[in-house]
Formats: structure tokens, C-alpha cells, sequence
């Protein structure tokens, strides 16, 4: 079983909209199998590079992270903020839910189960697009940037037709590049803390402190709108049940009840579908936008480092052009060697100042646009109308309406059910 892309939807997550028009990408459409996604990559360009002006292939998620892996290891690209790698497709969680879902229990009704179905392929469906739109922006930021883009490796993954025949990556290379990223920790802390070394840009220094605090800070804030969407998530799935009782109890032989029933389940069943629609966009606006920013700003970090360690790099060939020029023994080596690190470290100084200033301008840019779009569509949900006869969506709204019609009435069984009492 299949499931392809949806009509296609502006992202949120565009956080680098492409303007220049002689290089455009975009994911057309998508398809996603059991245990792969394979996305439609369509490129519009009059650059001459190319033999066509329109073109598409097929590519997926292992060639995404290969095309990034070319980029990291590139030294021409060390002074350049590379954008973070396509998270991979996990779909797992949905399919476990909708398995179970699908295997039956005979605690709920067929209307709860059919309410949960729909909550759960949204939730599919949702993932799916955030999917397909983190991978569209992973292209889109190469595109936009105006050395990445003329990359070789960038033109093959766009123009070659076929397979590239990219595997993933094994549990000896995961685990290389674990102890690769532990190293690397190490290394800068032994840099900043032990060897005593400076910074001599005061701009670079500012850039780190930011960075180290924003990138703890947008981490926890990340992790707790993740606990508020899932509230909201958690909330709209409670409704379902309690819908589901008053919808059954609103067919009981009780006249005088019937309507008040029905009525309270339509506001249970509108209130579902609002605190869905919250959660949503809670989701889109703000919980993937901090994300994407969490590993953007670690590419930032990562782009310090390896300023960071150019710059010890040259400290070191300057005590050691030292040692030669006392001991009068392979100057010209260890002046060849301190040229080349001077030069190699201002040239990483000078691109990392731009991509750190760019990096603070479309962060601004996205933040605001985002967090505008967000606080209309919370005002748009609060102006929701509720249902007939019901003077008001809020939860003292619903106290009222069941303090009503309740009392008495009925009481609340296990596993969801409502049961008729005796009236009074």
C-alpha cells in the first residue's frame, strides 16, 4: 500500500524562499511505501550547466542525506553554514496505531472507532507533508545559496535520471560518526578551556556566546510546544468518547433528554475538531519551525568550530615557525605551513561573517512570519461559533450545559460507556 502527496500547500518551513528565478526546486509530488518515500524532485532552470530548461527525477531519502554528507566533507565549504540534513521519514508510530486500531476492541463503538480512524490517517497525512516539505527546503536553501548551488554533486542529484545508487548507512558508520561528534566536542572544549586560546574577533566571539545560549534555549522551548500540541492532541482524542456516549444516549427513549443529548455531543464533536485543528497548527507554525531552528543553529555552531579550529591551527604553525626560526632548521617548510593556515583561516573568517549575518536575517524573517500566521489562527479559533443553543464553546460553557441536563440522569461507566439511571 501507497500513499501519495496531497495538493500541494505553501510551508511554513520555506525558511529561505527562493529569489533568484534562474534556479528553482521544488517537490512535485511524493509517494510513500511501507518502508521508503520517494520524492519527485522538478527543477526550472536557464542556467547553461543544464542540457534542458524543465526536468524532474525520482530521489530518496539516502541520497538527500548523501547529497549533505558531499557538502559537509567539501573544504571548499567550511566557511559556509550548511543547511541541516532532511530528518528521515517515520512513520512508524501512525502504522503501529492505525494496526491496533484496525485489529478491533470491544471496548469502544463503531462511531468512536470510526472518529479515531480519521484522527489518526490526519495524523499520518500531517507527518506525511512535513515530510515531504523539510526535504523541499533541504533543496531549496542549495538552490538559494549562491555558492552550494554550483556544486557538482548539487547538478547530478537535480539532472541525473537514474539511480544513485546510495545505500544507508550502517551501524559501523553510525557509529563512526558518533565517536566523530564526540571528538569533535572534545576538541573544542580543549581549544576554548585548556589551550588558553583567544578569539581575536570580538564579532565571532559575541556570534558563539549567542549561539551556545540559543541553541539550549530554542532546544527547550522546542520540547515544551511540543507538550503543549500533544495536550491539545491528547484533549481532542478525550472528546472522542465523551461524543460518542452523548450521541448514544440522545437515541434512548428519553424525550425529555433526547435533545440536550444530541446537543451536547455536536459541541463535544465541534470542540474535538477545534483542539485538532490548534494542535495542527501549533505543529506547523511553531513546534517545526523551532525545530528546523534547533538544527539550523547547530550548523551555525558547527561552522564556529571550524573557524575555531583554523584558528588554532594557525597558532600552532606560528610557535611552531618559531621553534625552526631558533633552531634555524626547515623555515621555509614551517612558513609555507603558517601561510597556508593564515590564509586558509581568513578566508573561513570572511565567509562565516556573512553566513552568520544572513543566518541572523532569515531567522528574524521566519520567526515574525510564523509567529504572525500562528496568532491569526489562534484569533480565527477563538471566534469559532458554537453550535445552536449553545451560548458559548468554553469549558464553563459545557459545565453549564451538563450541570443542566445531567444531574441524575445518567453516570459515567469504564472504558468510555454511559448508562441510563433511574430518574429522580
Amino acid at each position: 500500500m501507497s500513499e501519495t502527496s496531497p495538493p500541494r500547500q505553501p510551508s511554513s518551513t520555506s525558511v529561505d524562499p527562493q529569489g533568484d528565478s534562474s534556479l528553482q526546486v521544488e517537490i512535485s509530488d511524493a509517494v510513500s511505501e511501507r518502508d521508503k518515500v520517494k520524492f519527485t524532485v522538478q527543477t526550472k532552470s536557464c542556467l547553461p550547466h543544464f542540457a534542458q530548461t524543465e526536468f524532474s527525477v525520482v530521489r530518496q531519502h539516502e541520497e538527500f542525506i548523501w547529497l549533505h554528507d558531499a557538502y559537509v566533507e567539501n573544504e571548499e565549504y567550511a566557511g559556509l553554514i550548511i543547511p541541516p540534513a532532511p530528518p528521515r521519514p517515520d512513520f512508524e508510530a501512525s502504522r503501529e496505531k492505525l494496526q491496533k486500531l484496525g485489529e478491533g476492541d470491544s471496548s469502544i463503538t463503531r462511531e468512536e472507532f470510526a472518529k479515531m480512524k480519521q484522527e489518526l490517517e490526519a495524523e499520518y497525512l500531517a507527518i506525511f507533508k512535513k515530510t515531504v516539505a523539510m526535504h523541499e527546503v533541504f533543496l531549496q536553501r542549495l538552490a538559494a545559496h549562491p555558492t552550494l548551488r554550483r556544486d557538482h554533486n548539487f547538478f547530478v542529484f537535480l539532472e541525473y535520471g537514474q539511480d544513485l545508487s546510495v545505500r544507508g548507512k550502517n551501524r559501523k558508520e553510525l557509529l563512526g560518526g558518533f565517536l566523530r561528534n564526540i571528538v569533535k566536542s572534545a576538541d573544542e572544549a580543549l581549544i576554548t578551556s585548556m589551550s588558553g586560546l583567544k578569539e581575536v574577533d570580538d564579532f565571532f566571539e559575541h556570534e558563539r556566546t549567542f549561539l551556545l545560549e540559543y541553541h539550549t534555549r530554542i532546544r527547550d522551548a522546542c520540547l515544551r510546544a511540543d507538550r503543549v500540541m500533544q495536550s491539545h492532541k491528547c484533549l481532542a482524542d478525550d472528546y472522542i468518547p465523551m461524543s460518542a456516549a452523548l450521541s448514544s444516549l440522545g437515541t434512548q427513549e428519553v424525550n425529555q433528554l433526547k435533545t440536550s443529548f444530541l446537543k451536547l455531543a455536536e459541541l463535544f464533536e465541534r470542540l474535538r475538531k477545534l483542539e485538532g485543528r490548534v494542535a495542527s497548527d501549533e505543529d506547523l507554525k511553531l513546534s517545526d519551525m523551532l525545530r528546523y531552528y534547533m538544527r539550523d543553529s547547530q550548523a551555525a555552531k558547527d561552522l564556529l568550530y571550524r573557524r575555531l579550529r583554523a584558528l588554532a591551527d594557525y597558532e600552532n604553525a606560528n610557535k611552531a615557525l618559531d621553534k625552526a626560526r631558533t633552531r634555524n632548521r626547515e623555515v621555509r617548510t614551517a612558513e609555507s605551513n603558517q601561510q597556508l593556515c593564515c590564509r586558509r583561516f581568513e578566508r573561513l573568517s570572511d565567509s562565516a561573517k556573512q553566513e552568520l549575518m544572513d543566518f541572523k536575517s532569515r531567522r528574524v524573517s521566519s520567526f515574525r512570519k510564523n509567529l504572525i500566521e500562528l496568532a491569526e489562527l489562534e484569533l480565527k479559533h477563538a471566534k469559532v461559533s458554537p453550535p445552536a443553543s449553545v451560548p458559548s464553546c468554553c469549558p464553563s460553557a459545557i459545565h453549564s450545559q451538563t450541570s443542566r441536563f445531567l444531574p441524575n440522569a445518567c453516570k459515567y461507566v469504564s472504558r468510555g460507556r454511559w448508562t441510563l439511571s433511574s430518574p429522580s
